[in-house]
Formats: structure tokens, sequence, C-alpha cells
């Protein structure tokens, strides 16, 4: 890397995000050891006064790494900045050895898969230190399983909507709304997925707790339920239907950002097109400046995308209420210019967003800029291709839980007990017959897909708290070791005669 001495500030950023501890203060300015720099450019990205620049050319001695977009250059005996690879003796090497098994995990009896009855309209013994409403057993290859139910009150709950979409809804943590009471707020998004938190003990027990556990238990039992974030984005959300944000329905969910959609389709745009801007607000792709394009041939067209560069090929989206949830208003904003010095007049360059919906074909101009034309056959069934790829948009809805409290006095006597067994796949919960990820460290922490619970499995009573069908299953020795209502146990047989099931 290059420092200008006359820029830099000795304000000491490049050095601490390094990645490879590279960098050294002397005398309040940069100094770079060749010795270890990869030349992954993260020091050029931080700095704020322009000091530092990468080299246009490979040194003597460095490999370049073509393992992400970054393509560090990496010296003899170090590593790159993912720190994955080492250049020993000029050759690329993964220093970590392939990893064939997982020894540290347990995996449930399978014997144990699916509870034998679902705690669903099993109702609740209250207060907990009377044994579950049911426990009951039967012989499954030759060993004899049990399984508690009980439909648990949880103050600790709460839902995770998913929302298959690109369009901006709003910031994380930006608060959601139901009938103007704060339900929950904007969370992390996931892979073209907006992400929104309804719920939770801190909600639930709030002055407004009466309808976010209404909302809760609406959302989690699959029924429509209007909410709105920051009191301006209305959102429809049914589990297993498209979201409708501000009264359109979403019909795709992209197929990745503007990058991957270039990885994916890189051979199709060469023979589309000229130049392919994929807008995104994640990341929008530039086909002939990515990694992909130069696979199939292709050298930097000059088009230069209207957004923040990242590393080859790959820009940064402004998150707004445009094209794939950027501030990128029209198709034809998306190109922010053309260095006629690489393009040449008549070029093509198709601008579609990551689901193919929208698309728009330009020709650059001799004077470097671009006018719309009609869409040639190539370009349209390129992005026809994006689109029919793409999956329906839909909405899910995950219930989350705690089942680590007083809720474990009706399963056995030894609440710790029957917590660790849990961690230890030694009894598997399950909720309303769904399978649930239970998560690590202490307690029962659950996530569980509300689509897979047995309809309408939720309810929730005015302490306020919601109500989950909870399972316990495990062999029937393992019961008794953790301190189980042994005398309480019937045969399934016996309790379908009495239900006449």
């Amino acid at each position: 890397m290059v420092i200008v001495n006359e820029k830099c500030k000795g304000c000491t950023i490049c050095s601490k995000n390094c990645p490879v501890g590279a960098i050294e203060m002397v005398e309040r300015k940069a100094v770079v050891s060749a010795e270890k720099c990869c030349e992954c450019g993260v020091c050029t990205r931080v700095c704020k006064f322009g000091a530092i620049s990468k080299p246009s050319d490979v040194s003597d001695g460095l490999i370049v790494c073509s393992s992400c977009s970054v393509q560090c250059r990496i010296p003899a005996g170090h590593t790159g900045a993912c720190k994955r690879y080492t250049n020993e003796n000029g050759k690329l090497v993964r220093n970590r050895a392939l990893v064939v098994h997982n020894d540290g995990i347990t995996y449930p009896d399978p014997r144990l898969q699916g509870p034998i009855i679902t705690a669903v309209g099993a109702g609740t013994n209250y207060p907990c230190i009377r044994p579950a409403p049911h426990i009951v057993s039967e012989v499954r290859d030759g060993v004899e399983v049990v399984t508690t139910v009980t439909e648990a009150p949880l103050s600790y709950s709460g839902v995770t909507v998913k929302l298959d979409t690109n369009t901006y809804i709003g910031e994380e943590g930006d608060p959601v709304y139901r009938d103007g009471k704060v339900v929950g707020m904007v969370n992390t998004e996931e892979y073209g997925s907006k992400m929104i938190a309804v719920g939770g003990a801190n909600k639930l027990t709030g002055p407004d707790g009466f309808i976010v556990a209404r909302t809760i238990v609406e959302l989690a039992n699959g029924e429509e339920v209007e909410l709105s974030v920051n009191k301006k984005t209305k959102i429809v959300v049914q589990a297993g239907k498209p979201p409708v944000i501000n009264g359109v329905k979403e019909a795709k969910m992209r197929i990745g950002c503007g990058s991957a959609t270039v990885g994916l389709f890189a051979k199709k745009m060469k023979e589309a097109v000229d130049e392919v801007i994929v807008i995104d607000h994640h990341v929008t792709g530039l086909f002939t400046e990515h990694l992909a394009g130069a696979d199939v041939g292709m050298e930097w067209s000059g088009v230069i995308p209207n957004a923040r560069k990242s590393s080859r090929g790959r820009y940064f989206g402004e998150h707004g209420e445009g094209i794939g949830g950027t501030t990128i208003e029209t198709p034809r904003d998306a190109i922010k210019s053309v260095d006629m010095t690489r393009a040449r007049a008549g070029m093509q360059i198709l601008v579609v967003n990551t689901t193919g919906e929208i698309r728009a074909l330009f020709e650059v101009l001799p004077d470097g800029d671009v006018k719309e034309i009609p869409m040639t056959e190539k370009a349209a069934a390129l992005a026809d291709d994006i689109m029919n790829n793409c999956e329906e948009s839909l909405a899910s809805v995950m219930y989350t839980g705690g089942t680590g409290g007083s809720a474990r006095g009706g399963v056995c006597t030894k609440p710790l007990a029957i917590t660790k067994a849990v961690h230890e796949g030694k009894a598997v919960l399950t909720i309303g017959g769904a399978p649930a990820y239970i998560l690590p460290g202490g307690g029962i922490n659950f996530i569980v897909d509300a689509g897979k619970v047995v309809n309408h499995g939720f309810t929730w009573v005015p302490t306020p708290a919601t109500v989950a069908p909870v399972e316990y299953t495990m062999t029937k020795a393992d019961y008794e070791a953790i301190g189980g209502h042994m005398d309480c146990i019937r045969p399934v047989e016996e309790l379908r005669r009495e239900l006449g099931v």
C-alpha cells in the first residue's frame, strides 16, 4: 500500500482496522509493512483523508487469492485478510484441514422424534407444582417412550416475522405499531427478507401488553394482521401469503444480491448484452468488472454504476424507497457515468433489479450519455430468466419462547434435570407437534416455525402472556431419572379410547 505522508493525520484508524496487523504508527504517520501487507484495501476504505492507495500492479512474490471478490495479494509466509489461506512457497494453502465429522454433537434418539400426542387442547395445570395434564407412554422399537404435554403460559415469548421482499420498510430498530400501539420493532435483515420482531417480555408486561399478546397469537395462528412501521409504512402480514406493503402485494423474493445475480447468470449476460447493472440495496452488481464477468472473458466496460464501490464489480446501494430498496428511482438513475476511454458507442447496458421485474435497456452514445432503447429478445430473455428463478414472496412467522421457568414443574420434580436433558438431546421439545430449535446456553429457549404447529395452536391469557402447546418426549428410563411423575403415566391407547380417537 502507498501512504501519502502529507495527507496522513496520524488518526490510527488504518492500523486499528488492518486485519493482518501490517500498519504501525511511527512519529504519528502510518507505516506499512510490505512483509505482512496483503493489499486487501481495508485501510483505503476506512481512511477519511485519502492518504492510502492500492498499487495497480501485483508486486513480485505476492499471490493473488480468488476465494472472494477482495482478491488479497498475499506475501510469502503470511495469510490474507480472512486468515484462511497462507502463501506457502508461492502456493496458496488452506490453513485448516477439512473437517469430516463434528464429534461434539450428540443427535437425539430417532425414536424421540415427534411427540406421542400434542399439547394442543391439553389445558394447563396451574400452579405448575402439579403434574402436566397428560403424561402418556408407548413402545417404539422396543423402548418405552414418554411424552408430557401442557399448554404453558409464557410471558417470555414473541414472534419474528420474515417478509420476503427488497421493499424498504424502515431502518433497523424502528418501532412497529398496531392500532397506534408499539408492539415490536424492525429487526436485522436476513438474506432477501425484511425481519420484524413482535412481543418479548418487556412489551408483554408493559402498558400495552394486551394488544401485544393478541398480536403475537394472531400472527402465530396464521391470521391476517395489519402493522405499520413508524406509523408510515403499512404492512399486511399473514403467514404463508405474500406480504402487502403500502397496498402493493409483493410477488417475488430476490434470487440473491446484485453480485450473486451476476455470478449466477454471467454466461447468459455475456450472450445477451455488453453490460449489466443489477440494482440491489445490499450489493449492486456490475457484470463486466465482476470476477464472474472476468471468468467468462469480459473486461470492464467503462460503465460506472450510481453506488458506492465495495470491491471488484460489487457496489453498496443506499437504502431507500426506490428500485430494489435503494434510492434509485428509475433504471436510468442506476448509470452514473460512462468512461469513453474504455466504452464504445452503441454498447448495450441492461439495468435490472434482483427479481427481474424491473428492466430497461440502454445504448451508449458517442458523447458518453445513454438513451433507452426497446428491449431486445436476448435482453428480455435474460431478465425473464432471472425472474423465473425467483421464489414467490411469502410472509413467515417464527414463535419464540422460554419454558425454563415454573412450567418445568409439571414435567418433573427436578427442574434443572429437564433443562439438561433437553440440551443433551435426551428429551426432545416440540411445540404443537412441530420441531423446535433450542437456543444454546442456559434455560429452555426455543424457536419454532409457527406454520408447522397444529392449526390455531396458540392462545393468550390476560396476565398478559401467550400460551404455547409444549411437549417433552424422552425414554421412560430418562423420564424417571429426572424425577418424572411416574404414577401419572398412562398408556396412550387408554387416552385414545377415552377420547374416542
